[in-house]
């Protein structure tokens, strides 16, 4: 091998000193750093100017300059210069001498200058010699005296010569350098580039000019661009149903001509029947906007384009065939403020007015009087009646009777009970549609940092089904939810401890919520409907063999809502994810289950949470352990606060209303005490005991409600303060 390298490169090897020619004419020393026997090829470097520079020669030309390093079976007759090289006038030396040039002369480890010759010899001079000398007159040594030099006659004819030289050009422009071909190359590469970004900006400013003044616009390019890639199969009409104990659907709302004004971008799609894709803005740390594409999967997912009537197939009307089999059956819509949850259940909006003919609740109640009358239900006799209350900040509002407050309590049957809820029967559809215009008329609405009318309660539309017989047992019973918007639970920070308050209730309710939900794919497992008055409220919806559930997530499409969107998703996934998975088997559930095998076995006979058990056994405290990743210590503590002033405020307002009824009776007391002094010989001691004992009586029972009074104050001051350090 060592000898096949020699016979092609001859004296060039690594290391060795070379004499190079610039692309400028001038010639000067390199040092041999690389060489490539394939493509024939030598690379070297040099200093100049501070900086090491190299560059990559063809071999031939290395050998043109360098004869004395050329192999011995070298060919010199068809390696000439390209050019004719004019040589240079020999530079006189120091001490006038000229130099002979004899053979060929040893190389100068300093700088030197070298100059070439035709017929090959080298005239090598000292770099120190070039400083103020001039070229002498009549040195016979030098260039311009010497006689040129003599032809060496070919050993071939010129025909036979001629095809050499063709061969040997041929052979030049195959053994192009490797560095050339990489520059050319990378120009190739930057060309394209540079026409790639040309266009981008060229499309850029025509999507700019087409939707002038909308900031959004690059986003908006590249969700079209991600669509166009897509192909949707959205659900339809005859698609099978899944029939599951719990279903989990999201419904896309379409874009509100409010949005469209604002130039609002949609960054969401749905291009299956169960897939959903949140196309979230982001921008890197060099201002970089690109898209995150967040992928979410559900038993249905339905697009703007979905009717309220095919919403209901999927998702509501297999659970109104439940309730006549003796089932319990609930349906949640959960959403944030503006997302379509009134729209979906209630009706659709043309304008400002609501069609209540064409929502959930008019669908629902059409199915339960057709199968009512149908042959195989007709002689369960059976009536139906419906009730309407909202639960507000931990407190129940009848709203079919100018939103009385309710109490709820546990009965004899260890069964929840809303004392005094107004049970109406119904007879019609049209009956219904009316309760529930007079209820929504009622129902608690605010501001949020998120809508400008958001539901601040939770409103519990139920159809209830009884036999129809003097006492009317309970035979079957649909409620419809219609949760307070998502985006309450985030103003637990405001300013305003009643919107505090209304935030952290509507919070835990319905992280509760989640939680009862997925008890029901879990045999065993803990039911914390103490956590909640809506979840204990709800208690005998999620407890049985035949009882089922349905959530439908409402989003809103647009970019402003994207957070909320998000976190409305998340919520929804969370539910379904871990709806037939127990946590405590090693599911991304953190905490330690409480398994229950009677869940009716743990029992209050009242509704306060914290009177009879202590933290640890609480339903909050239950709550925290099946939630350990998602509730912080913080948390935990706020909520706590908030729960023990719902406490306190219940026993004061009952002890203020306890002492008026007192009142009624020492009135009268009072009546007939003085009535006693109208008499001519009344005893006086006694009436004076009387009255002392009655002072007394009222005594002991104002300072027990000023306790009361006290400590609720007392409760509200340290709400406050922590409230003040959360923020902080």
């Amino acid at each position: 091998m060592t000898d096949e390298v020699d016979s092609v490169m001859g004296g060039v090897k690594m290391g060795v000193n070379v004499d190079i020619k610039r692309s400028d004419g001038r010639i000067h020393s390199a040092v041999v750093s690389g060489i490539n026997v394939e493509s024939k090829s030598v690379t070297v470097e040099w200093f100049e100017k501070g900086e090491t520079k190299g560059k990559e020669i063809e071999l031939e030309q290395i050998l043109g300059l360098n004869q004395e390093l050329a192999p011995s079976s070298y060919d010199t007759a068809n390696v000439l210069p390209s050019k004719k090289y004019v040589p240079r006038p020999s530079l006189s030396v120091v001490n006038n001498k000229a130099v002979p040039v004899v053979g060929l002369p040893k190389r100068n480890p300093g700088r030197h200058t070298n100059v070439v010759t035709t017929n090959g010899l080298i005239k090598e001079q000292s770099v120190k010699n070039l400083k103020g000398s001039k070229p002498p007159q009549n040195n016979p040594t030098s260039f311009d005296s010497m006689p040129p030099p003599k032809q060496v006659p070919s050993l071939l004819p010129e025909t036979a010569n001629k095809p050499t030289r063709v061969a040997a050009v041929q052979g030049n422009n195959r053994r192009r350098s490797n560095v050339v071909k990489e520059v050319e190359k990378l120009q190739e590469n930057r060309d394209k580039r540079r026409a790639q970004q040309a266009q981008t900006v060229e499309g850029h400013g025509h999507l700019k000019n087409k939707d002038t003044g909308n900031p959004n616009w690059e986003f908006l390019q590249m969700i079209l661009e991600y669509k166009d890639e897509l192909e949707c199969t959205p659900l339809q009409d005859g698609d099978p149903m899944a029939n599951n104990r719990i279903t989990v659907c999201i419904r896309k709302r379409p874009m509100s001509q409010k949005e469209f004004k604002k130039k609002e971008v949609d960054v969401v799609t749905v291009p299956t029947k169960d897939n959903i894709t949140i196309h979230e803005p982001k921008s890197k740390v060099d201002l970089t906007k690109y898209l995150e594409n967040q992928q979410f999967r559900f038993d249905c997912a339905f697009d703007e384009n979905a009717s309220n009537e095919l919403v209901y197939k999927y998702t509501a009307r297999s659970l109104v065939q439940s309730i006549f089999e003796g089932g319990m059956a609930t349906c949640f819509a959960y959403g944030q403020t503006g997302s379509g949850k009134t729209h979906t259940m209630g009706g659709e909006f043309h304008g400002k007015t609501q069609d209540c003919n064409n929502g959930i609740y008019a669908f629902a109640t059409r199915d339960v009087y057709k199968l009512l009358k149908s042959s195989k239900y007709k002689n369960e006799n059976l009536v139906v009646s419906c009730s309407y209350f909202e639960i507000y900040s931990g407190k129940v509002f009848d709203l079919l009777s100018g939103k009385t407050k309710l109490r709820v309590l546990e009965d004899g049957k260890q069964q929840v009970v809303v004392v005094g809820l107004t049970e109406t029967e119904v007879e019609s559809v049209e009956d219904v549609l009316k309760l529930i215009t007079n209820g929504n008329n009622l129902r608690t609405s605010g501001q949020t940092s998120a809508n400008a009318h958001s539901s601040r309660s939770h409103a519990v539309f139920q159809i209830v089904l009884r036999q129809n017989t003097r006492k009317k047992p309970l035979y079957g019973k649909f409620s419809l939810i219609d949760l307070a918007g998502n985006e309450r639970g985030a103003d637990t920070n405001s300013a305003d401890r009643q919107t505090r308050i209304e935030g952290a209730e509507i919070n835990k309710s319905l992280l509760a919520l989640k939680e009862c939900i997925r008890a029901l794919g879990r045999k065993g497992a803990h039911l914390p409907f103490r956590a909640s008055k809506l979840t204990q409220v709800l208690r005998d919806s999620f407890v049985g063999d035949k009882v089922r559930t349905c959530m439908i997530a409402m989003i809103s499409p647009s970019l402003s809502s994207c957070e909320h969107t998000l976190n409305t998703l998340r919520y929804a996934d969370r539910v379904k994810e871990l709806g037939v998975k127990d946590p405590a088997k090693g599911g991304s559930n953190e905490g330690v289950m409480m398994d229950c095998d009677d869940d009716d076995g743990d029992i209050l006979e009242d509704d306060d949470v914290g009177s009879g058990l202590s933290h640890e056994d609480s339903g909050l405290a239950q709550l925290r352990s099946l939630n350990d990743g998602e509730c912080s210590v913080d948390w935990y503590n706020f909520q706590e606060s908030v729960a023990q002033l719902q406490i306190l405020e219940e026993e004061m307002v009952e002890s203020h209303n306890d002492l008026l009824v007192c009142m009624d009776e020492w009135i009268q007391q009072d009546a007939s005490l003085l009535a006693i002094t109208n008499q001519v010989d009344y005893d006086q001691d006694a009436y004076a005991q009387q009255l002392d004992d009655m002072i007394t009586e009222k005594q002991v029972a104002l300072e027990a409600l000023r306790i009361k009074a006290k400590s609720f104050r007392a409760c509200l001051s340290e709400e406050e303060a922590q409230s003040k350090r959360r923020r902080n």
